[in-house]
């Protein structure tokens, strides 16, 4: 848990000629209206007036083919700020291929560089045979049968839940997600908190609040230490992300955004 800050906090249209022949229980059909290739959003970290760091989520504006299927391809970057680079150096990248059909991880790629922790890793995931195959750099190639349906990971997981219809929610409605991360599996909870309106940098837009359901851990204070500030439209971008760290609370702050699908409707 300590090694996902900057992913956790941020840090989840067109199929393959074969998606036809395969059950839906395998690949649903999941319309995508929220996104489209080549969107980049880019974030401010920082506690208080102190910028601890930028991320960047960037979908590329090419298809690609994973397992004979249309994929996006989604990068999450994270890095920490010169300032706190003497304190801990963050580089971290993850990269998701996410099938276009059914919005779902198809393969993940993490490199993760916190100080003197490094873990780079490449997870294959195999819907058809219900299997994943996750090959470490240095270490031993693990395999995972038996996969649950319509499986995330932590970057797909996202995209998903960018797809879902909160019009109809009420607070403290639930939105249930499968996933793996790190040669585990989770169920993951994310609760409709509302909606209210947030100010940034290019004005007030109205906000869906949600938050993840955390388990306990050494690095989030509560169950719902993590609020995601999500825009009350067809988009679904987090423009505001806070978080309650035992260390203290940091925010993270849409910083600029180019090519999303619909307009951002701020106003003054």
């Amino acid at each position: 848990m300590k090694k996902v800050l900057l992913p956790a906090l941020i840090v989840l249209v067109c199929g393959s000629f074969k998606s036809q022949q395969i059950p839906d229980e395998i690949y649903r059909n999941m319309p995508n209206k929220s996104f489209k290739a080549g969107e980049v959003v880019e974030y401010r970290v920082h506690y208080g007036f102190i910028t601890a760091g930028n991320a960047v989520v960037e979908t590329s504006p090419d298809i690609y083919k994973v397992n004979n299927r249309a994929c996006y391809r989604v990068t999450v970057s994270g890095s920490s700020s010169n300032g706190f680079d003497m304190f801990v150096k963050i580089r971290d990248t993850w990269r998701s291929y996410i099938d276009t059909t059914s919005l779902i991880s198809q393969r993940f790629y993490w490199d993760v560089n916190e100080g003197k922790y490094h873990k780079e890793e490449t997870v294959f995931i195999d819907h058809v045979n219900r299997k994943i195959r996750s090959e470490e750099k240095n270490a031993e190639t693990k395999t995972f049968d038996n996969i649950p349906a319509h499986i995330q990971d932590l970057v797909s997981g996202y995209y998903y839940l960018r797809n879902i219809d909160f019009s109809k929610m009420k607070d403290g409605d639930v939105v249930p997600v499968k996933g793996f991360f790190d040669d585990n599996y989770f169920d993951f909870k994310i609760k409709f908190r509302g909606r209210q309106v947030v100010k940034t940098k290019f004005g007030k837009i109205k906000c869906m609040k949600i938050t993840p359901v955390m388990p306990k851990n050494e690095l989030f204070d509560g169950d719902s230490s993590i609020r995601f500030y999500v825009t009350d439209d067809a988009n679904k971008i987090p423009v505001k992300i806070e978080a309650d760290l035992f260390v203290g609370a940091v925010e993270v702050e849409i910083k600029s955004y180019k090519n999303n699908r619909h307009p951002l409707n701020f106003f003054r």
